[in-house]
């Protein structure tokens, strides 16, 4: 094959749409991955709606699996030193730090990298290969990407469904604030990243209350084993009446560690209500810029509270989300919270994904 098919944003306001281009060789220390699936993550949506100061037109989506095409010159393993061959199945972090600014090389924090080049995101189509998304029948990885070859027999359908919430959530939940063992976790938000967060909090040994919502999301949760308990906030409940709820559960004392996962700016406030005097609240999922929110700031010293940020996620986290999707696999039921559409069907997916009526939209491409 010489040309690809891929998902182009042209403009913000033009809605994305299929195009095709010439499908160059793989670069020398990179290679050419057939893709099989890519994901359509919430932050897609803001930057097909202009939320971002993104460069276009760009090949979207920064989340995939594939099978190799081509090795370029120099390309024999993958990120942990396993051999790699044409028509093994991979993953890749949408991420490439610069190594050399201060947040990579004195704070060691490559999420922060004031360069950093996400594929799917700032990568346009002028550059050396348009093919820089995953929305797309090929992707074009250059050096330095983490890439992680699967084990053979692992569902891709379930590996996509938290294949970028997944390391977002091992990079918050790893190194930003564990959870420890015996501890409640409260889990702010029902979607992607919030099921990741929940899914994590569980192999950690934690007892997790979801709250979120609409009613579905909260029953696809429980029917894929995902949470202890359920607090719709959508549609039977209040944030008042889930806050409420939260105190009955624990006994009155809050919980040890409450995550924020809704990506809504007033989920804040109600989170720190949520957490017990001398808990930890973590947010994760205010991603994108949706406006500001009020909250007392005595609920913040009268609990003693630790507010942590975490941004997105690096190579490794990928790596570790890569490693954990067998104990993920045997315990949760991922793949129940995929639906998958055809590329050229990417309208329908997004509007459903916005819409939330698709949990986690995949496009095969």
């Amino acid at each position: 094959m010489t040309t690809a098919r891929a998902v182009v944003l042209r403009d913000f306001a033009t809605p994305p749409a299929v195009a095709s281009f010439e499908l160059p060789p793989a670069p020398a220390d990179g290679l050419t991955v057939a893709c099989r699936y890519g994901g359509i993550c919430g932050t897609d949506l803001h930057l097909a709606q202009g939320h971002l100061p993104v460069p276009v037109p760009l090949v979207l989506g920064h989340e995939g699996l594939g099978t190799v095409h081509e090795l370029g010159p120099g390309t024999t393993q993958d990120s942990d030193g396993a051999p790699l061959a044409v028509g093994d199945t991979v993953m890749w972090a949408s991420s490439i730090a610069c190594g050399e600014c201060h947040s990579c090389r004195t704070l060691r924090e490559p999420t922060l990298c004031a360069r950093r080049q996400t594929y799917g995101v700032n990568r346009p189509t002028s550059e050396a290969s348009p093919l820089r998304g995953s929305w797309a029948q090929y992707i074009t990885l250059e050096p330095r990407t983490a890439v992680f070859r699967l084990a053979p027999g692992t569902d891709p359908v379930a590996a996509m469904a938290l294949a970028c919430a997944g390391p977002t959530m091992i990079h918050a939940l790893w190194e930003r604030r564990p959870v420890r063992l015996g501890e409640t976790v409260v889990v702010q938000g029902s979607g992607p990243v919030g099921l990741a967060a929940a899914c994590l909090a569980q192999l950690a040994g934690a007892r997790v209350l979801l709250v979120g919502g609409p009613a579905s999301r909260l029953a696809a949760a429980r029917a894929a084993g995902i949470a202890d308990e359920y607090i719709d906030t959508v549609e039977t409940g209040t944030p008042e009446q889930a806050l409420a709820r939260v105190l009955e559960l624990t006994g009155g004392l809050g919980a040890d560690l409450v995550i924020e996962c809704a990506g809504v700016p007033v989920a804040v406030e109600q989170g720190t209500r949520m957490a017990r005097r001398g808990g930890s609240y973590l947010i994760v999922g205010q991603y994108t810029d949706s406006g500001s929110t009020s909250f007392n700031p005595h609920q913040i010293v009268h609990r003693q509270l630790d507010l942590v940020g975490s941004w997105a996620f690096t190579g490794a986290h990928l790596g570790a989300y890569i490693r954990l999707l067998p104990q993920l696999l045997a315990r949760f039921d991922l793949a129940s919270l995929v639906t998958t559409f055809p590329l050229d069907q990417v309208g329908t997916a997004m509007g459903e994904a916005s819409r939330g009526t698709a949990l986690k939209a995949v496009l095969a491409c």
